[in-house]
Parts: C-alpha cells; structure tokens; sequence
C-alpha cells in the first residue's frame, strides 16, 4: 500500500460510520466501473482502431505509427466540423 493510500484510510477512519460507507462505495463503484471499462476495451480492440481511422478520416488526417505526433489542422481551413 502506497503511503498517500494509508494517508487517506487513517483520515477516513476519523469520520463517522455513515461517511466512511458512503465513501467506501465512492471507490468501490469507480475500481468496478474501472474493470468494466478495461474489459470493454480488451474485447474491442478492432471495433476501437475502426471508429479512430473514421474520426481520423473526419478531420482529414492519416493514421500514423506515433498517435503523439498527431498534426494539428490548419486553421485556415478547418475540419468540416468547425466550417460555419
């Protein structure tokens, strides 16, 4: 356990009984909510490259090796998105 974790569970154990439940869900809800979504995205590795080639695509980008170096666009002439 990390110390920041035990900083946080010794000040969480000094509140009333009804806060350290409510929070106890807080973290339980968002380590399950957590899960869900990495199985989500274990499962759907394609369907997840397919959707970024088409918003990629949208914007009149290429898909490259290196997703940082993603160019940004012109502002002269803006994705369709942005044209009024």
């Amino acid at each position: 356990m990390t110390k920041l974790l035990e900083q946080a569970i010794a000040r969480l154990k000094t509140l009333p009984t009804d806060e350290q439940d409510a929070i106890a869900t807080l973290i339980l809800e968002e380590l399950d909510d957590e899960q869900r979504w990495d199985e989500s995205f274990a499962c759907s590795p394609d369907v997840l490259a397919e959707l970024a080639t088409e918003a990629m695509a949208e914007f009149g980008l290429q898909a490259i090796d290196k997703p940082e170096y993603l160019p940004i666009p012109n502002q002269e002439n803006p994705p369709r998105s942005q044209q009024h």
